[in-house]
């Protein structure tokens, strides 16, 4: 059974999507399948980020439409990583009971299931929160996004999503030490979720995956989504924090 996991954020820009292709393509690399599941309704993203965008002829709505097969809505991207994007509207047929059933069809597939949910508290977000049994919540170290991030995580447990756990994306260290940015131990209080790992700020990341690339080897952010996923599977990998 694949462990499902809602990557969620109370407000957009924080680089949700980001986390979600990097954590997707660290677990690729250990040789986990996994599907990348973009639930942002109308606001898809992931199909360029993991470049699977001209092969997304069905999406999740499909299958619960009864358009389409499981398999043939799901998008082969690189390594082990498959995508199944979003539809582009709305439907009354979209509710707790058919994602949840939609979902489940994947289970033997993959080892990890991400579900990328829209940011903010809406009827999407329950949706993605519906597909999922854990979840991360995403924040940048800054006042605004840290209280989103703490609406979030209520929420989200509200909805019986369980293990949340807090990504800090985006850290700067010379930023906190400027007291532009909060550090590591108040973002964690203000947004009351367990820390998971930290992604330093790095502009490779925008680069790379709105071109639709993996980032190279030695860049500090691959590092640390690949120390986040190693914690994912149970590894006990130390803090670190780039400088």
């Amino acid at each position: 059974m694949a462990k499902k996991i809602v990557v969620a954020s109370g407000k957009g820009g924080v680089g949700k999507s980001s986390v979600t292709a990097g954590l997707s393509y660290a677990l690729s690399d250990m040789g986990y399948n996994v599907l990348a599941v973009d639930a942002d309704i109308g606001l898809r993203s992931l199909d360029i980020i993991l470049k699977t965008g001209n092969r997304s002829v069905f999406d999740w709505g499909d299958v619960i439409r009864g358009n389409c097969l499981s398999e043939q809505a799901v998008s082969k991207a690189s390594g082990n990583i498959c995508v199944l994007a979003a539809p582009m509207r709305f439907s009354p047929d979209y509710t707790v009971e058919s994602v949840r059933e939609m979902i489940e069809r994947y289970d033997r597939s993959f080892n990890y299931i991400f579900i990328d949910a829209p940011a903010g508290l809406s009827e999407g977000f329950r949706l993605a929160c519906a597909m999922a049994d854990e979840g991360i919540v995403v924040a940048t170290p800054d006042v605004v996004c840290v209280r989103g991030a703490e609406a979030t995580g209520d929420a989200a447990a509200d909805y019986g999503v369980e293990n949340l756990r807090l990504i800090i994306n985006r850290f700067n260290r010379k930023g906190v030490e400027r007291s532009y940015l909060l550090n590591i131990d108040d973002t964690i209080d203000s947004a009351g979720v367990r820390l998971i790992g930290i992604v330093p700020e790095n502009p490779q990341v925008l680069f790379c995956f709105t071109g639709g690339k993996s980032l190279p080897k030695r860049n500090e952010a691959r590092r640390a989504f690949m120390r986040i996923a190693k914690r994912l599977t149970g590894e006990k990998i130390p803090l670190e924090i780039s400088k």
